[in-house]
């Protein structure tokens, strides 16, 4: 049959490494690469409800998962202004623009690493 392997038949899949990296404070999820993505639609958008509709989640969701990882990081995130004429409502602080570029960093790190582990034990 066309497109069927046998048992034990090699397939020659071409392997990949992967790997997940997030932070956790006392134990539990803070920030990660999803989060990283919402404040990022943030920054770009300047609106939480843009970012959601951008993001294709409610902004229930978006609000939510920024205010847990406040309260896991025990800082503020994002500074929203309600009213007024600028369209910018929401903007990220300037910790949590640090915190996503040391993220990225560390994140490109970890992948550059396993890269490099990866070739050497499978060549």
């Amino acid at each position: 049959m066309v497109g069927m392997r046998l048992r034990g038949e090699s397939r020659n899949a071409a392997l990949q490494p992967r790997i997940k990296v997030w932070l956790e404070a006392e134990g539990s999820y803070a920030f990660g690469f999803g989060l990283c993505q919402i404040l990022q639609a943030v920054e770009h958008t300047g609106s939480i409800k843009q970012a959601a509709s951008e993001l294709g989640k409610s902004y229930r969701y978006v609000w939510g998962r920024v205010k847990h990882a406040e309260d896991a990081l025990g800082r503020q995130l994002v500074e929203t202004h309600v009213g007024g004429k600028d369209p910018q409502r929401s903007r990220l602080t300037p910790e949590a623009l640090r915190l996503m570029a040391d993220f990225l960093a560390l994140r490109e790190d970890m992948k550059s690493l396993l890269d490099s582990a990866f070739r050497q034990r499978f060549g």
